[in-house]
C-alpha cells in the first residue's frame, strides 16, 4: 500500500516538473535559428528540445537498421545471428522432444519406437553421448544386434563414455555366448571402475567358469576392498577357490604346492568339507597322520560328513574292521547322537560282523527318517543276523523309493550332484553346493515302484525229500560296507 502510494506522488512530481519546464521554456524568449541552403528555420525553445529528441530517436533508428543489415549479411556468411539461434532453438526442442519419447518407449519395452525416435534425435541434437548411446540401447532392445554394436564402438572413443561402451558390450557378448571375449571385457570394464559390483560378479562368474582360480581370487579380494562382500563370505569362497587352486597343482602332479594351498583353504575355512578332506590327505601322504586326523575331527565336529568318514579311512588303509571300528571311536566321539554318526558306526560294525551292535548303532533311524542308506543298512543287518529273505528284500523294496537323503544341492536351482565342486553345473552358481535333502517331489514313479513292499513275501519253501537227509543251514551272507565306509556312504 505505502510502496503503491509512493509511486502514485513520484509520477505527480514528474509530471509537474516536466510541465513547469515546458511553461518556463514558452516564456523565455529567443530561441534557435537553422539555416540550411538559403532557408531558415527558427524553433523556440520548447521546439528545439522536441526536435532534439527526434534526432535522438532517429539515430537510434539508425543504429539498430545497420545492425540488422550486418546480422543479415553474417548470416549470409553463415556466421551465428539472431535468426540462427532461433532455428537452433528450434532443431533443439524438437531433439530433446525425440529423446524424450525415445527414452519413455525405451523404459515401455518399445524397441523399434525408442529406436526411430533415438535416430531423430541424433538428427536434431549435437549430443553425441547422449543420443549414441540411445541409438545403442533402442538398438539392443529391438534386436539390431548390428546397430547397437556399432554405436557402442563409437561410444568408445569418448572417455566419458567408454566404461558404458565396454559394458554393452559385454552384454552382447554374454548373450552370444562368447565367453572368451566376454572375459576380457569384463576385466578391462573392471580396470576402469575398480568398485562397480555387478562387473565383478560377470569377471568372478566368468573366471570361475574358465577355471581361472587365481585371477578369480583376485576379483573376490577386489570384491572385498569395496565393500561389497562381508569378510566371512569372502573367507570361505576364498578358501573354495584356494581348494580348487590346489586340486588343479594336485592334477598337474606337484603335490608340495598341492598340500600348502589345500591347507591354505582348510585354514581359511574349516568347515569346508572338501577342504578339510583334501588338507587331511594330503598330510597323511606326507606322513603326518596325526595332522591329518586333527583337521578331520574339528571339520567332523563343524558338521559331521560321510566325505570325512572316507578322508579318515584313508590314513590307515590297511588297518583292519575291528581297527577301524576302535579308531573311529575317536573321531566318532563328538557328536554320537547325530544321524551321520548312527549311520558310520552301523556300517562299521557290519564289516566288523556284530550286527547286533549294528542294529543297535542305528537305533530308530529308519522310523524316523528312512532313508535309501539307512534302509539299506537294514537290509544288510537283517541279512547278516540270517532272517529270511523274503524280509531282506522287503528293506530292499522299501529303500528302493524311499529318499535319498543329503545330498550336494544347489541352493538356486536345486540340482543334485554326485561330488561337491564350487560351480553349479546346471545353473553356472558360484558356491552354491550345500548339503542337504534335495526337496520331494510328490507323485507316484512313472514304474510304479513305489507298491513293491506290497507285492513282496515270504517265498514258500520247498518240502525236501523224505530220503534225503537235512543238510547244514548255510551261514548267512554278509554284506561287506567297508566299501560304502570307504566311499563316504
Amino acid at each position: 500500500m505505502i510502496w503503491s502510494l509512493a509511486k502514485v506522488l513520484l509520477f505527480l512530481v514528474v509530471v509537474a516538473a516536466l510541465t513547469l519546464g515546458a511553461g518556463l521554456l514558452l516564456d523565455t524568449g529567443g530561441g534557435i535559428r537553422i539555416t540550411v541552403a538559403h532557408y531558415e528555420f527558427t524553433l523556440g525553445p520548447l521546439q528545439a528540445l522536441i526536435g532534439f529528441l527526434l534526432v535522438v530517436v532517429l539515430v537510434w533508428l539508425l543504429t539498430k537498421l545497420i545492425g540488422l543489415f550486418l546480422a543479415v549479411l553474417r548470416f549470409l556468411n553463415g556466421d551465428e545471428t539472431a535468426i540462427s539461434r532461433y532455428f537452433d532453438r528450434n532443431r533443439e526442442r524438437k531433439g530433446f522432444q525425440a529423446l524424450t519419447e525415445g527414452l519413455l518407449a525405451l523404459a515401455a519395452g518399445e524397441g523399434r519406437l525408442a529406436l526411430n525416435r533415438a535416430i531423430k534425435a541424433e538428427k536434431y541434437l549435437a549430443e553425441p553421448h547422449l543420443t549414441t548411446l540411445l541409438v545403442a540401447q533402442a538398438a539392443e532392445a529391438a534386436g539390431d544386434t548390428r546397430r547397437a554394436t556399432d554405436a557402442y564402438k563409437e561410444l568408445l572413443a569418448s572417455e566419458t563414455t567408454r566404461f558404458v561402451a565396454i559394458r554393452g558390450l559385454l552384454r552382447q557378448k554374454l548373450a552370444e555366448g562368447d565367453t572368451e571375449t566376454a572375459l576380457k571385457l569384463a576385466a578391462k570394464a573392471l580396470e576402469l571402475k575398480p568398485r562397480h559390483e555387478e562387473t565383478q560378479d560377470i569377471l568372478l562368474k566368468l573366471q570361475a567358469e574358465s577355471r581361472d582360480w587365481k585371477g578369480a581370487r583376485a576379483t573376490l579380494g577386489a570384491k572385498l576392498k569395496a565393500g561389497a562382500l562381508p569378510r566371512d563370505v569372502y573367507r570361505r569362497r576364498d578358501a573354495v577357490l584356494a581348494l580348487q587352486l590346489a586340486q588343479g597343482v594336485l592334477d598337474e602332479g606337484a603335490t608340495i604346492e598341492a598340500r600348502e594351498a589345500a591347507i591354505e583353504a582348510n585354514r581359511q575355512s574349516p568347515d569346508l568339507i572338501p577342504a578339510a578332506a583334501m588338507a587331511a590327505r594330503a598330510l597323511a601322504d606326507k606322513g603326518d597322520r596325526k595332522g591329518a586326523a586333527r583337521i578331520l575331527k574339528k571339520a567332523w565336529d563343524a558338521k559331521p560328513h560321510p566325505d570325512l568318514a572316507a578322508a579318515f579311512a584313508d590314513i590307515e588303509p590297511g588297518e583292519t574292521p575291528a581297527q577301524r571300528l576302535k579308531r573311529f571311536r575317536t573321531l566318532t566321539a563328538n557328536h554320537p547322537s547325530h544321524e551321520e554318526t548312527r549311520l558310520l558306526m552301523a556300517e562299521l560294525n557290519i564289516a566288523a560282523e556284530d550286527f547286533p551292535e549294528a542294529r543297535r548303532a542305528l537305533g530308530d533311524v529308519v522310523d524316523t527318517h528312512p532313508t535309501q542308506r539307512a534302509l539299506a543298512i537294514m537290509a544288510a543287518i537283517e541279512r547278516g543276523e540270517g532272517a529270511d529273505e523274503a524280509v531282506v528284500r522287503g528293506w530292499l523294496a522299501k529303500a528302493l523309493t524311499a529318499p535319498r537323503g543329503p545330498q550336494w544341492c544347489c541352493d538356486r536351482c536345486q540340482a543334485v550332484h554326485a561330488k561337491w565342486d564350487p560351480i553349479c553345473d546346471n545353473c553356472g552358481g558360484f558356491d552354491t553346493l550345500s548339503w542337504r535333502e534335495p526337496p520331494e517331489r510328490t507323485g507316484p514313479s512313472p514304474t510304479g515302484a513305489e507298491v513293491l513292499p506290497l507285492i513282496v513275501s515270504p517265498a514258500k519253501p520247498e518240502p525236501a525229500p523224505e530220503e534225503t537227509a537235512p543238510e547244514k543251514a548255510a551261514e548267512p551272507e554278509v554284506i561287506d560296507l567297508e566299501a560304502i565306509v570307504r566311499r563316504g556312504g
